[in-house]
């Protein structure tokens, strides 16, 4: 009985340690799903004299806020190369294939990142290792926080938006450095993502 109170008495104690921090300490970090219905990786990029565009529309992976310091957040995130839309069918079926994307063996984008400046309580810039066509490399782009808010399903969710370009050339593809070639070297990306907390 004695050991019974005493362990009852930490217990309680531990909880009201707990209670008595302040919201932010108990809360200081939120984790969120990337949900791949809501979220996409746009991109533009030179077709002859002027611009085409398209998306992946298969993101998935985790964000990890903290609100109270943007520098404390992360990302976890895969783009999957099969999910490429230009909003044309035959054009898409040619994009995965070797001459461009060579999804068949490299079906995956992935970025992890390693460090986040803030520059204010909603934006910053995000630095990771990225990995696109089998190359590794360090980018650094802005992003921004757009809002945190319920959904109509019963969760709750953050919106995110990053910007940044890409050279094609700097992850061994060569159509963009070919003379004469129909599509530019520099890909132009933005972010869309929608989380869902966990």
């Amino acid at each position: 009985m004695k050991q019974f109170m005493t362990t009852t008495t930490i217990a309680v104690s531990m909880l009201f340690s707990v209670s008595a921090l302040p919201i932010s300490a108990q809360a200081a970090q939120e984790t969120y799903a990337i949900d791949s219905e809501h979220s996409f990786a746009n991109w533009s990029l030179r077709h002859v004299v002027a611009k085409t565009s398209g998306t992946f529309n298969d993101v998935q992976g985790k964000v990890v806020i903290d609100r109270n310091n943007l520098a404390n957040s992360s990302v976890e995130a895969k783009i999957n190369m099969l999910s490429v839309s230009s909003n044309h069918a035959k054009r898409d079926a040619h994009i995965v294939k070797e001459d461009y994307l060579n999804a068949a063996k490299f079906g995956e984008m992935t970025f992890v990142s390693t460090k986040v400046v803030a520059r204010s309580e909603t934006e910053g810039e995000i630095t990771g290792k990225f990995t696109m066509h089998g190359v590794t490399k360090e980018i650094t782009f802005p992003f921004k926080v757009l809002g945190f808010g319920d959904d109509p399903w019963g969760g709750y969710r953050v919106g995110l938006e990053g910007h940044t370009t890409l050279k094609a050339s700097d992850f061994g593809y060569k159509w963009g450095v070919k003379p004469n070639g129909s599509v530019g070297d520099d890909i132009e990306v933005t972010l869309l993502i929608e989380g869902k907390r966990q």
